[in-house]
């Protein structure tokens, strides 16, 4: 039984998926603070879904250990918030706490119980040091991937702008009663359910994507058709996504597209603005590490050559640091 439920993050994805989870009657918690600490505490989390609004009222804390142990926590920071949360979640996870990580990039948690040669290895782009994965042990975790397009219209105030997709599944695999259990929750609540039998997979083909078109425009300041249509800059991306395929099937997770069929899916998109652009709009640090760095550091484990993905790491980083959005060497 999943009832006590926390968000850790509730910007646009944790807020879509609190919202959603409140209105099923779960007992929905959120560690926030400031503006969107006091918005939920006087107004709740409010959801915006076409012209309907809706308000659910949630428990708010910038203190997890006022929250206490719950039956799931939803993960839904910025990998550069991490670190953060790794201190201060551990009031939140008891014995049988699931953790579900509904994040962008590569994982800390991505080589636990996979990976063929590299398996079980620390990824220290994304986890230095593995602080992370000593605070959030790998039993309670279930990794989740999310196809759905939401923001924040102000603190606490969620919209929904459409897709509904989640998968969601155990990182060595396996159809457990307890991914069984979250996902006919997360059914319930409205979302579309994929279990996956490796979430490894899900995670790298997402990853795929947008390791290339977020930095990119991110430099650039361009929407995503803008850059699909410039054949040198689509060239350049196609090179980079070909090195992370190659990486992908030296660790089990093999792509049979080329990457033109995955500029098609994303030309369908229209002028997208990725989340990096957005971030380096509003002067939001970049989530450079969990999306590029760890790409590269997974072709060092590999010995898969990156010559491409180093350029647009170096790049991406430089223009990122210049803005005080990554931190300094």
């Amino acid at each position: 039984m999943i009832q006590n439920i926390a968000i850790y993050g509730a910007g646009a994805i944790g807020g879509w998926m609190g919202a959603r989870l409140a209105a099923i009657g779960c007992d929905v918690s959120v560690v926030a603070r400031g503006a969107t600490l006091q918005t939920l505490r006087a107004h709740g989390l409010r959801l915006r879904e076409g012209d309907r609004e809706s308000a659910h009222a949630v428990k708010a804390s910038d203190d997890p250990a006022a929250l206490g142990v719950q039956d799931l926590v939803i993960v839904a920071v910025k990998a550069p918030g991490m670190a953060e949360v790794a201190r201060r979640i551990g009031p939140l996870i008891g014995p049988q706490t699931i953790v579900l990580t509904a994040m962008n990039g590569v994982p800390w948690w991505f080589l636990q119980g996979f990976g063929g040669p590299v398996a079980g290895r620390n990824l220290e782009s994304v986890d230095p040091g593995g602080a992370i994965a000593r605070a959030i042990p790998a039993a309670h975790i279930v990794g989740g991937v999310v196809h759905a397009s939401c923001s924040v219209d102000e603190p606490g105030v969620i919209r929904h702008r459409m897709g509904q997709g989640l998968i969601v599944g155990e990182p060595a695999g396996g159809d457990t009663p307890r991914v069984q259990a979250l996902a006919a929750l997360l059914r319930r609540a409205g979302f579309s359910v994929t279990l996956s039998p490796q979430i490894q997979k899900d995670v790298w083909y997402k990853l795929w994507g947008n390791m290339t078109m977020n930095p990119v425009c991110a430099m650039t300041g361009a929407s995503a058709d803008r850059v699909l249509d410039d054949e040198l800059v689509r060239g350049f991306l196609s090179a980079v996504m070909l090195e992370a395929r190659e990486i992908g099937a030296r660790i089990g997770l093999p792509i049979a597209e080329q990457p033109e069929d995955r500029h098609a899916v994303t030309r369908k998109l229209g002028a997208m603005r990725p989340s990096m652009l957005q971030d380096v709009e509003a002067g939001k640090p970049v989530e450079l590490d969990a999306i590029v760095a760890a790409v590269r550091e997974l072709g060092q484990l590999t010995q898969a050559p990156t010559p491409f993905t180093d350029a647009l790491l170096g790049l991406s980083r430089l223009h990122a640091r210049v803005r005080g959005l990554y931190p300094a060497e």
